[in-house]
């Protein structure tokens, strides 16, 4: 593929993203060369690859947006996320899980972008309901989930360790992380796995990622589509960050195969 046929491929996807043509010049216009690069390499060289659904690689933007705060960014692409059919709750779910691995005023921030939009577009979000649960429910039912996404792996490190020596910081976190958040309405467990490594790349949060790119494999996720995963953040959280977690990705993968 030419360079030519990279841009016109950016193009379409910045169209079919709601980005073009762009209602205000950007930043990029002053600078010679920018505005082009950003279409042919972002839009045509990561946006428009094959090999992942385009609503996981939203998921994937909005996910790095949120955890590293960029909210002039967020807001553009929470725009693109309606725009292609993505529901304000499913958009509300993403901040919330991000604010499980970023911090919750992260997801207050987020949030709050969120909703000067939805009044701009003239959405309004009905209540959802969440089921109020016991707290020995909440473990019971966040172990479970945790056992769904890790099969019997991912019980080191960081994760015996709490166990061992703050066992009131693990019971939180299986109550209120996986028995509460990743059993909320609105954005399904497989979303919310990409959504999880998104944030854990861009993070670089290595323990984590690793226990998540396993996640991935068994919650039916190809490593294609991994890559794919990992390949999307690096316009938004950096190369390196893309780069570090492929190498964390491939003695993992060549164990599995």
């Amino acid at each position: 593929m030419t360079r030519e046929e990279l841009y016109r491929k950016g193009e379409e996807m910045r169209r079919q993203l709601g980005l073009a043509p762009r209602p205000t010049p950007s930043p990029m216009a002053s600078v010679p060369g920018m505005q082009r690069f950003t279409t042919e390499a972002v839009f045509g060289g990561i946006w428009g690859r094959p090999g992942l659904d385009l609503r996981y690689r939203v998921l994937t933007t909005l996910s790095v947006l949120t955890v590293l705060q960029r909210l002039p960014q967020l807001r553009t692409y929470i725009n693109s996320a309606l725009t292609i059919g993505m529901s304000p709750r499913e958009l509300q779910e993403v901040f919330i899980q991000g604010g499980l691995y970023a911090g919750f005023p992260t997801a207050v921030n987020s949030l709050g972008v969120a909703q000067e939009i939805f009044q701009e577009r003239g959405i309004s979000v009905p209540p959802a309901e969440v089921p109020e649960v016991s707290l020995e429910e909440l473990e019971r039912r966040g172990r479970a989930r945790r056992q769904e996404l890790m099969g019997g792996g991912g019980q080191e490190g960081y994760t015996a360790a709490a166990a061992e020596l703050a066992p009131d910081l693990s019971r939180f976190v299986y109550q209120y992380g996986y028995g509460e958040v990743w059993y909320r309405p609105g954005l399904d467990p497989k979303s919310r796995v990409v959504v999880t490594i998104a944030a854990f790349t861009a993070l670089g949060r290595e323990p984590q990622l690793k226990n998540f790119l396993m996640a991935a494999r068994n919650v039916g996720f190809s490593q294609g589509e991994v890559m794919e995963i990992l390949m999307h953040t690096a316009p938004y959280a950096g190369i390196p960050a893309a780069l570090n977690a492929v190498a964390l990705a491939q003695p993992l993968f060549a164990h599995a195969t």
